[in-house]
């Protein structure tokens, strides 16, 4: 899949906040009883460092269990955002909440997954997996099952014992998609994590995630520079720029390759390059 860029929104509209949003429908294939996602919400924020603000009078809401991709040009505030969500950056002014309380800081129930696949070189796969069911404190044998479970589940089972270095890009991604996931969060974050595979590695990564998110019912909020990759990931789709939260788009039958030429996903993905000024 090659990056795209984006559109022209006819008339980019602001989305305000959506508090009465209600819960999506479980996910096809959700296990019974998985946690379900969490609500994020931003109300008037002013996001970036003290001495850089990057986006300001952002209202943005998030349902729980939906998939949130946000494309913009570099530069634009989407990993901003994203570290914003993780309780990494402190807002400049207005208010951030989960489930209506406040988020003040980073939380176990808040997984953040980067571009680079941040895995431990020391630990083998399976140790890495093992690390948020160690913070949970579970003993040595559950760790070692469920972290098992996990690497089976994205196809490392037989590289349990191998050392991050041993192994290609793509099972170094598949590792840390499972060792986030492993300890049940209920919001993830995605920070471009597969913007450095090669485009038939990046579309099998992006079916796994798809395959292994309908189990948890976590809330994904999943940045790229790739549009293609936003409409087919997304519910919805967030387009940041000039400083701001320019609209929030719904994708018409997300995650479904089959309407890749439906007249309503051409007219987004035309919208939404144009948006950005290509």
């Amino acid at each position: 899949m090659s990056t795209s860029s984006d559109t022209e929104v006819t008339t980019p509209e602001v989305t305000g906040p959506e508090a009465s949003r209600p819960l999506l429908p479980e996910r096809e294939g959700q296990a019974p009883g998985a946690v379900r996602g969490t609500r994020l919400a931003l109300r008037h924020a002013a996001l970036g460092r003290p001495d850089a603000a990057v986006l300001s009078d952002v209202d943005l809401d998030i349902a729980p269990g939906e998939i949130l991709t946000v494309v913009g040009a570099s530069g634009c505030g989407k990993s901003t955002l994203l570290r914003t969500l993780a309780g990494l950056l402190p807002l400049l002014a207005g208010e951030i909440t989960q489930d209506g309380g406040p988020l003040t800081g980073p939380a176990a129930d808040r997984a953040l997954v980067f571009q680079e696949d941040a895995l431990l070189p020391w630990r083998t796969l399976r140790a890495n997996v093992e690390l948020p069911l160690a913070i949970k404190g579970l003993s040595r044998t559950e760790r070692r099952s469920q972290a098992d479970a996990w690497l089976d589940r994205v196809g490392l089972a037989a590289h349990a014992r191998q050392l991050p270095h041993r192994v290609s890009g793509g099972q170094r991604q598949r590792a840390q998609l499972a060792r986030a996931l492993a300890g049940a969060p209920r919001a993830v974050l995605m920070d471009e994590p597969f913007g450095a595979l090669d485009a038939q590695t990046r579309a099998g990564m992006q079916d796994l995630l798809v395959d292994v998110l309908g189990g948890t019912g976590a809330t994904v909020v999943f940045v790229t520079h790739d549009v293609d990759e936003a409409l087919f990931l997304g519910d919805r789709v967030a387009l940041l720029g000039n400083g701001r939260l320019t609209a929030v788009r719904e994708v018409p039958r997300p995650r479904d390759r089959t309407v890749h030429d439906d007249p309503a996903r051409v007219a987004l993905r035309r919208d939404v390059l144009s948006s950005l000024g290509t």
